[in-house]
């Protein structure tokens, strides 16, 4: 029990000190402003959190994830420019769940660790963006770029933009097939024991495939929204970002080793990303040290679930 309360609780402490630390040492930091700022900076990574947590706790790894997204925003942006923006979000949605299954089906017939499989179809992914494009950066027609950008839009919440309500929506829909759903709990057996849930007769390659397709659609959704900012796409979006989804996961406490966490825990480690770089942003500290203090807090994450499953044990 004081296992759980320490992974449960730990985090929302840490958010909770990091919020009243900037509240105080900064004047900017509540007002409305800033707050929608925070939510609009999360909205990308955490999309992309949503899927990858699903995968970490299935004991897979994404790292195609940044290229997925950008193919799906240049094939968004392509459509548009000749059916339409409905046309061109549904192409861009599709595009990351076929990528995605198409991940999902090379790592399990082909038996290579995700790891390495998924890093090498993001490397293929990203050649094919450069094909498609020319390397050349792609935009809607000036009669669409309005409509298009729709996503970035501000809502009557107060100036929340809908892409911040849109992350809202997939967090609470990953929440629910995660937790909800006989599928969410296959995902939790065959993160925790591949090979006891195959003998219980789950189909341990059909959960990877699907935990992979739904990344993949994540990667399509936070693809959109970067292609909506500014009204463009081009091959080199998001790279690296699946790095950053993946380093929230940990430090939200959703395990490495898989078969433990869940999408809130996600959605914190976003969050305490997001505050660190709006902290150093307010604060007017060097941004060169940024990445120090995430590498460290991500240290500190998976040191901490290592010890905590050993003590259990």
């Amino acid at each position: 029990m004081t296992t759980l309360r320490l992974r449960d609780y730990g985090i929302v402490l840490a958010v909770a000190v990091l919020v009243v630390a900037l509240s105080l040492s900064t004047d900017t930091f509540l007002t409305t402003g800033n707050l929608v700022n925070l939510l609009d900076q999360a909205v990308v990574v955490g999309l992309l959190a949503c899927g990858m947590t699903l995968c970490v706790i299935c004991g897979v790894f994404d790292l195609s994830a940044g290229a997925v997204l950008a193919v799906s925003a240049i094939v968004a942006v392509i459509v548009t420019e000749r059916a339409g923006v409905p046309a061109g979000y549904a192409a861009a949605v599709v595009t990351g769940g076929l990528l995605g299954t198409l991940n999902g089906v090379v790592v399990v017939l082909s038996r290579v660790h995700s790891f390495i499989a998924t890093l090498a179809l993001g490397i293929v992914h990203r050649g094919l963006a450069l094909v498609i494009t020319g390397g050349a950066i792609v935009y809607p027609g000036p009669e669409r770029l309005a409509a298009f950008q729709s996503l970035s839009w501000p809502t009557v919440l107060g100036g929340v933009t809908a892409s911040s309500l849109l992350l809202l929506v997939v967090a609470v829909a990953a929440t629910v097939l995660l937790s909800r759903t006989t599928f969410g709990r296959r995902v939790y057996a065959v993160g925790g024991n591949p090979t006891a849930a195959w003998l219980s007769g789950i189909g341990v390659g059909g959960i990877r495939v699907a935990v992979f397709a739904v990344s993949g659609v994540c990667a399509a959704l936070a693809g959109l929204v970067l292609a909506a900012r500014g009204g463009s796409a081009q091959a080199d979006m998001g790279t690296l970002l699946e790095l950053t989804a993946i380093a929230a996961a940990v430090i939200g406490g959703t395990s490495i080793l898989g078969g433990q966490g869940a999408v809130w825990r996600g959605m914190v480690g976003v969050l305490i990303l997001t505050l660190i770089g709006n902290g150093f942003n307010l604060l007017g500290w060097n941004s060169t040290y940024r990445p120090i203090v995430e590498g460290l807090l991500i240290l500190t994450a998976v040191s901490t679930d290592y010890a905590l499953r050993h003590r259990r044990d």
